[in-house]
Parts: C-alpha cells; sequence; structure tokens
C-alpha cells in the first residue's frame, strides 16, 4: 500500500524535533528506526501530516552511564545497546532481553525508545523498562520531566507522552551482581511474545513482570515467596492481568504461563 501525502523533515537538532512537534502536535510522529512506524503509515494505520527524523541529532545517540544509572537516547539503535561493552554487568535483565528483540535486520535499525514509544504491550523493552523501574526523559520546547515507567504506558500501543513532546531519553538503574531472570513464549523467535515474564531482586525481596497479557506491562513486588505462597501470589497475579483469548493463545494458556514461568524464574533469581 502507499501511505498518505505526508511532508518529511531531516532535523539536525533537537530544537528542529521540538519546533516541528510544537507547530504540528498530534499530527506530527517521529522517526527513529522506523520498524513499526513505517509499517503504520504504509498502511495508512497512521498518517502524519509530518515526520521527523531524529536519527542524524548526535546528542540523542548517547549511552552514558551517570548517577547509578544508564542514560540511552532516543536515536541509539538495539543492536547497538546489544553491543555496548557495558551492558551485561550493568544491566543484565536487558542484555538477557534484547536477543529476543525481533532479529538482527531489525535490531539493527530499530531503537531503544521507538519501541517504548510504539507501546506494544507484547515488546519486550517496556516489559524491562518496567520492570527495572526505569525512567522516560520526555522534552518539548518549554519544559523537560522525567516520567517513572509504571506512569509512562497508559495502554496498548498509548503513553503518557504529549503530543509536543519528544522521547529524549531513558534511564535505567545499574544492578551490577544482581542477578536477573527472563523469558518469553512465542510462535518463533523474534516474534512479538504471546507472554515474557522477567525477575529480580529487591531489597525487599522479589519483582516480577509480565508483558504480552494485560494491555500495559505490568510488575508486582513480594517478599521471598516459596511453595504454596509463591503459588497463590502467582495465580492471583495471572488474573489480575485480566487476560483475554485472540488468534495467538487462549487466557487460560497466558494465566498457565505466567504462573509455570513465574514460579520458574522467581527460584532462579532467588537460589
Amino acid at each position: 500500500m502507499k501511505p498518505a501525502a505526508f511532508d518529511y523533515v531531516r532535523a539536525e537538532t533537537a530544537d528542529e524535533v521540538l519546533s516541528g512537534l510544537t507547530q504540528e502536535g498530534g499530527n506530527a510522529r517521529v522517526l527513529a528506526g522506523g520498524q513499526s512506524l513505517m509499517a503504520m503509515i504504509n498502511m495508512r494505520v497512521a498518517k502524519p501530516k509530518l515526520l521527523i527524523d531524529i536519527m542524524h541529532i548526535k546528542e540523542l545517540r548517547q549511552i552514558e552511564r551517570k548517577a547509578g544509572a544508564v542514560v540511552i537516547g532516543a536515536g541509539v539503535r538495539q543492536a547497538e545497546l546489544l553491543a555496548w561493552p557495558g551492558l551485561a554487568e550493568a544491566l543484565p535483565l536487558v542484555a538477557l532481553a534484547l536477543p529476543w528483540v525481533g532479529h538482527a535486520q531489525t535490531r539493527s535499525r530499530g531503537t531503544i525508545c521507538g519501541s517504548l514509544a510504539h507501546a506494544d504491550p507484547s515488546a519486550e523493552m517496556p516489559l524491562a523498562l518496567v520492570a527495572l523501574g526505569g525512567e522516560v526523559h520526555l522534552r518539548s520546547a518549554t519544559r523537560r520531566r522525567r516520567m517513572p515507567a509504571r506512569d509512562f504506558f497508559a495502554g496498548m500501543m498509548l503513553t503518557a507522552r504529549a503530543d509536543d513532546e519528544l522521547i529524549e531519553a531513558i534511564s535505567l538503574p545499574v544492578l551490577g551482581e544482581a542477578r536477573c531472570a527472563f523469558r518469553e513464549v512465542a510462535r518463533r523467535h523474534g516474534d512479538f511474545a504471546i507472554v515474557a515474564c522477567a525477575a529480580m531482586p529487591t531489597p525487599a525481596g522479589i519483582r516480577f513482570a509480565v508483558a504480552g497479557v494485560a494491555d500495559v506491562p505490568t510488575a508486582r513486588d513480594w517478599p521471598r515467596l516459596e511453595g504454596s505462597a509463591l503459588d497463590d501470589a502467582l495465580n492471583g497475579f495471572a488474573y489480575e492481568l485480566d487476560a483475554r483469548d485472540d488468534v495467538h493463545a487462549t487466557a487460560r494458556y497466558r494465566r498457565d504461563l505466567v504462573r509455570s514461568i513465574g514460579r520458574d524464574l522467581i527460584g532462579e533469581v532467588l537460589q
């Protein structure tokens, strides 16, 4: 299919991006990797009047470690983060999840922040952001703000970003030697997950996060649980996610995956 007509701007500075977003608001879209956006535009699911390409802005292509966090700019491709030397040590959960994002070809183009902006409830990077308790850095022409991951995802492919805001970067806390675990079930490796789960330790116990079931990735913090107490917590969480039947899986199958994968991952992290 052919997209509806739009204007294209190859931005050289962040100010150019913000100017376009201010002028066009919801009629403007930011182009980074374009792996999801261009397909939506070609199918006319999205019909922007203005497409703003940010991939030539050097300041948005940085990965920096500072103040106990890793800051990942809006233009950082998934393959670039996967190849970053400090990834496994600083962000072990992301190191586990990233190889499951699409395929090598799509990771060479797709961006970390682009996946978050798209907000597919089955995607791996939104799950990692929520599990780690990261922040999204938002910038408009008049202000900057940081939004916790739990507040950023507002629904299926819906975020709390205002129309005039750019996702400038995200920050993820450095975990160091913490033991993390990740697993997903999909039809084929590289497909969006039917269910994806992540687990990591917290000072008080364990955090368990799930994607692919509810409209947004969702996490729960529990004390150290074992045996029937863990089974009860996982069962309650599985039902709270309000799974639904679709062409890929039944609600029951998704709940069963949450329970079985959750038990394995939590045991792995707490051993």
